[in-house]
């Protein structure tokens, strides 16, 4: 029996296992599934959006134990709180535009025609979900997708193994029904079959690059719809006439915040040469008051990396930029790392130019990378030298300057004066190797549902 385990990043132990299922058991559980979707497909609209919002108000009430279990998973301090705070303004949203997002399209309604058109479920909806942000990534397709009608089966990465578990239970108690919402612990090859045998209507997928193009294979010929979400190497552009002590204090958040494991995390930045200096002296003073250590301590601000593994992929990125020229202006001294664990200081490097990893592939960790610039011209451009394009984040009091350049980005979202925060009300979506497809918004519910055209011509005397 293959066992799915969470190792976790506090103490380097189990912290978590389950069996996985066998490919027997998981195709019997999405045929209940698939049964069970169509009785709730004719429950009300309302009924069903009551039924998801008090599955997130049971979710809040375990909050006491989502927090610590969260830092024994994945290492975020218990400080801040788990992710309640997006996960239900995200529900909340698109709550509030269900209705508006899958009303019918009406063409014509007159005494010879009714032409229309109308959203209508998918049918099964396979979510598999990050650990970085386990709650609030899943939540963006679970919400939309189980108020459109459709059954959701979940698979969750091991790292955050009770997260898909405890999302079942709080939606089960509040009256889902237990087929519609299904958590399933699946190994790679189990899940491959799955998605190969075209078990699936949509699979949203959240992960690395490479974890998409192995969704894309097993999918391929199925003609199954997918949603994307993949690697990010997010830029920020400071321009001459920021707000330096703003930009520094959300630029450096955005960079080191959950161990800087984040989708549309900061991990490199282009400061015009009259603000440089500045920028950095103040980002260097603000990354080094983190205080490192263990997550379920209250006073630590920073905790451990996921996993040692991707602690040591970020020292590699450091390491070969140094031997390249760059300088690291963090003192590790000032952090109690493990030696080649998964504690790991934040760093910032400058002298950093694309010729190096660091630059160009995707870190996933507390550093950042600052580049001087001269001109708008030369920030576009290097803003656009990547793979990538999740989001881009520019500082500036010029909203017409900055619209000017957010045409030119090669990416999903343009950001003036603020970074790594999504939008409920705007599209999630990424260019290039980032992914494709979209979750959130009007547009979220339209790629969980498909259009069904009515055309009906009605009997004459």
């Amino acid at each position: 029996m293959t066992m799915i385990r969470c190792i976790s990043p506090v103490n380097g132990e189990v912290y978590a296992e389950r069996p996985a299922m066998t490919l027997e058991m998981a195709r019997q559980a999405v045929a209940h599934a698939r049964q069970a979707q169509k009785g709730w497909a004719r429950r009300p609209l309302e009924e069903r959006v009551k039924l998801v919002l008090a599955g997130v108000a049971r979710l809040n009430e375990m909050v006491d134990e989502v927090v610590p279990e969260l830092a024994w998973q994945m290492g975020r301090p218990v400080r801040y709180g788990g992710e309640f705070k997006g996960f239900n303004e995200r529900s909340n949203y698109v709550a509030s535009i269900a209705a508006d997002a899958l009303t019918s399209i009406v063409v014509e309604e007159s005494d010879r025609f009714e032409r229309r058109i109308e959203r209508e479920p998918h049918g099964v909806v396979f979510v598999i979900a990050p650990w970085n942000y386990p709650y609030m990534t899943a939540i963006n397709t679970i919400a939309p997708a189980l108020m459109a009608g459709n059954a959701v089966i979940l698979k969750h990465a091991s790292q955050t193994i009770l997260v898909g578990e405890r999302m079942v239970r709080a939606f089960i108690e509040a009256g889902v029904p237990a087929d519609v919402f299904q958590n399933l612990f699946l190994d790679h090859d189990t899940t491959a079959a799955l998605i190969a045998a075209k078990s699936f209507d949509f699979i949203n997928f959240t992960g690395s690059v490479e974890g998409g193009r192995s969704i894309e294979r097993a999918a391929a010929g199925t003609f199954t719809g997918l949603g994307l979400e993949l690697g990010g190497k997010d830029p920020g552009y400071v321009m001459e006439d920021a707000d330096l002590d703003a930009a520094v204090d959300t630029l450096m958040d955005g960079a080191t915040y959950n161990s800087g494991q984040c989708c549309c995390g900061i991990e490199r930045i282009y400061v015009h040469e009259s603000l440089y200096d500045a920028f950095v002296e103040k980002s260097v003073a603000w990354v080094s008051n983190y205080k490192l250590g263990d997550p379920l301590d209250p006073e630590t601000t920073l905790g451990p990396m996921a996993n040692k593994r991707f602690a040591a992929n970020v020292r590699h990125q450091i390491a070969d930029a140094v031997s390249k020229g760059a300088k690291a202006l963090i003192d590790p001294k000032l952090f109690p790392e493990d030696d080649g664990g998964a504690y790991l200081a934040p760093q910032i490097l400058v002298d950093v130019d694309h010729s190096m990893e660091f630059m160009r592939e995707e870190t996933f960790g507390p550093a950042v990378g600052i580049m001087r610039v001269k001109s708008d011209a030369q920030a576009i451009e290097l803003m656009n030298d990547s793979r990538y394009g999740l989001t881009a984040s520019l500082w500036t009091k010029d909203a017409e300057r900055a619209g000017r350049i957010g045409r030119e980005l090669e990416t999903g979202t343009v950001f003036m004066n603020r970074a790594d925060y999504l939008d409920p009300a705007l599209c999630w979506t990424g260019v290039k190797e980032t992914g494709r497809g979209g979750s959130l918004s009007v547009l979220g519910f339209h790629n969980l549902t498909r259009p069904k055209s009515y055309h009906l011509k009605k009997a004459t005397a």
